[in-house]
């Protein structure tokens, strides 16, 4: 199966995993010439405190969630060094649940490898508190790469 489309998930605890996740997408990306989808989603409070914090007027215009992902600093990083990497990609942003919208995104986009960040968690806290990561790996289309923090 041939790799054209790449879901980069990016989510507002990924700033600690950039490096990895950058690294291991360009590595995919690079040799087979894959699109690489930045996927941003924000939960609604997420979204209004972005609105807020990158200084968009509201009144004046109609911001969309991928005008606030364009925007948001860890997605910035990642396209200088697709850029750098001579890597295509485009940027999506949506708001709702995490894990949901990116299944939805990586259908839309029809993505084949879908790449998301996480950190280590017992099983326990995976029950209390959920993750985004496990419900992506469990619900998606297509094949996940789970990348985790350097741990040094």
């Amino acid at each position: 199966m041939a790799i054209e489309t790449i879901l980069l998930a990016v989510g507002a605890g990924d700033a600690e995993r950039i490096d990895r996740l950058a690294e291991e997408t360009i590595d995919v990306a690079g040799p087979t010439g894959a699109t690489v989808v930045i996927g941003h989603v924000f939960t609604k409070d997420e979204y209004d405190d972005a609105l807020d914090n990158l200084d968009f007027d509201i009144t004046a215009e109609e911001v969309s969630a991928d005008d606030v992902a364009r925007r948001h600093a860890t997605v910035r990083e990642l396209t200088r060094r697709f850029d750098d990497a001579d890597i295509d990609y485009v940027i999506h942003g949506r708001v709702g649940h995490h894990g949901e919208k990116l299944v939805e995104l990586a259908g839309e986009v029809d993505a084949d490898r879908l790449v998301v960040g996480g950190r280590k968690r017992s099983p326990t806290g995976k029950a209390v508190f959920g993750s985004v990561a496990q419900e992506v790996m469990l619900e998606a289309s297509c094949p996940v790469t789970f990348v985790r923090a350097d741990t040094k």
